[in-house]
């Protein structure tokens, strides 16, 4: 018994020191160095507008909402990832997620963080943020997205640490390839762990009921985002399709954010025997289900309005088909949706580098849908405002306003890439149960 034990421990050192976090590397430094850059040029721009005002953006009263919207709509969306992920497929016993948990995870909590922080950037009075908290009434589907948003959030990132709580200590034992300052983050975030069977106990409990809970949640979170457009009588919003709407765009943008950031993993850090082609398979499969399911509620959001015309929605409809933006609405379409579904519905195309393409083309075209989603429809209002200046009638982002944009989708960037730098990113214990390996102290005392 004790040599079972022994030779389990050994596996298990030899399995932590295989996937401990490793040097950035000459790629990950440039990496680093360039979200660093844009971050802080954003945060310049940002200042520049705290200093002026909102006059700096090309908001206007048509345009009230810009890509500061679009980028939290999106934000919302890709955070998803971490409930289809570690909870749906966890409670559904697929046992092959397991290198992807972490992934999705680190993906899920810095696009919700990021997605706060866009809303204080959209203020033209940050200050008055606390007014949320202090006047919100329970009639605003406001005060019900800053709830839902901030519970998301809870979730998501205990989700994220009580299962990296063996693996800090896994770490912190071996103390092979760390650096001081690594050492005392291990120290301090293991929390006394001892590896024992109680403990092990107390966190798959906790995990197993915060992917339970996680699910209504993540399902709330866009739902009632898609609330904050669908309760207005605006042309293009006045949809009771918009829940189920956002929320199947949502799943599918999360899966293709996974398969990015797999691909891009297993390159730098060689993970290829744990992040392996049958993974790329399955996720590919997966995406092509969630494009299927969010292509039906495309259809159902534009050709019922289409086929009924009413005077309304045909200036919106107009612009989107065959008008300003109707280059960026096929290209969506297309590129965003069906062509995902026509390669990775074949083997060939479900193979990493193909799927990483694809998944490109998914977060890409996933932003600009969440674009379409709000800047058009601004510029076609219910009741519109009478001699206006013509530059109302349409919305050209500022310079501030792209490089505010960038700087958040960097900030994510940079907060997923940090945490790969000092935390293993592909679960320990789990990785060593599946392998059949007793992770459990031998000394129960």
């Amino acid at each position: 018994m004790e040599n079972e034990y022994k030779k389990d421990r050994e596996k298990l050192m030899s399995l932590t020191r295989e996937l401990m976090p490793q040097e950035f590397g000459r790629v990950g430094v440039i990496w680093v160095t360039v979200l660093l850059i844009v971050l802080g040029s954003g945060l310049m721009a940002y200042i520049h507008q705290l200093s002026k005002g909102l006059i700096i953006t090309d908001m206007r009263d048509y345009s009230s909402w810009g890509i500061y919207i679009s980028n939290f709509v999106f934000f919302v969306a890709i955070s998803l990832v971490g409930s289809l992920i570690s909870a749906i497929l966890k409670l559904t016993y697929a046992g092959w997620r397991t290198p992807l948990t972490r992934i999705a995870e680190v993906i899920a909590v810095s696009a919700i963080a990021f997605a706060g922080l866009t809303i204080i950037v959209d203020m033209g009075r940050p200050d008055r943020i606390i007014n949320l908290f202090i006047h919100g009434r329970i009639q605003s589907p406001i005060i019900w997205d800053v709830l839902v948003v901030a519970t998301y959030l809870v979730i998501s990132t205990l989700l994220l640490f009580l299962p990296l709580i063996p693996d800090i200590a896994l770490c912190r034992e071996s103390g092979i390839n760390s650096k001081f300052w690594n050492m005392k983050i291990f120290k301090w975030l293991a929390m006394n762990w001892k590896g024992k069977k109680s403990q092990f106990f107390i966190v798959n409990k906790s995990i197993k009921i915060l992917a339970i809970l996680i699910i209504p949640v993540a399902l709330g979170i866009h739902t009632v985002t898609s609330w904050l457009f669908a309760t207005t009588f605006r042309s293009g919003w006045d949809s009771t399709n918009f829940g189920a709407y956002f929320v199947s765009g949502a799943f599918m943008l999360g899966a293709g954010a996974v398969i990015a950031a797999m691909f891009m993993i297993r390159r730098q850090y060689k993970m290829e025997k744990y992040i392996t082609d049958g993974h790329f398979d399955k996720m590919g499969k997966l995406l092509v289900l969630l494009s299927l399911v969010y292509l039906y509620f495309n259809i159902n959001e534009y050709l019922v309005p289409a086929y009924k015309m009413k005077h309304g929605e045909a200036a919106h409809l107009n612009s989107l088909f065959t008008g300003h933006y109707a280059p960026m609405f096929w290209s969506v379409q297309f590129f965003g949706m069906i062509l995902p579904i026509l390669v990775l519905i074949f083997k060939k195309g479900r193979k990493p580098l193909p799927s990483f393409i694809i998944s490109i083309m998914v977060i890409v075209g996933s932003w600009f849908k969440r674009f379409l989603i709000v800047t058009p429809t601004l510029l076609h209002p219910f009741v519109p405002i009478q001699n206006v200046p013509e530059s109302w009638k349409s919305y050209n982002p500022s310079w501030e306003e792209w490089l505010i944009a960038a700087s958040t989708l960097a900030g994510a960037c940079l907060i997923m890439t940090l945490f790969i730098r000092i935390f293993p990113i592909i679960p320990i214990w789990e990785t060593a149960e599946g392998n059949g390996i007793k992770v459990e102290s031998h000394d129960e005392k």
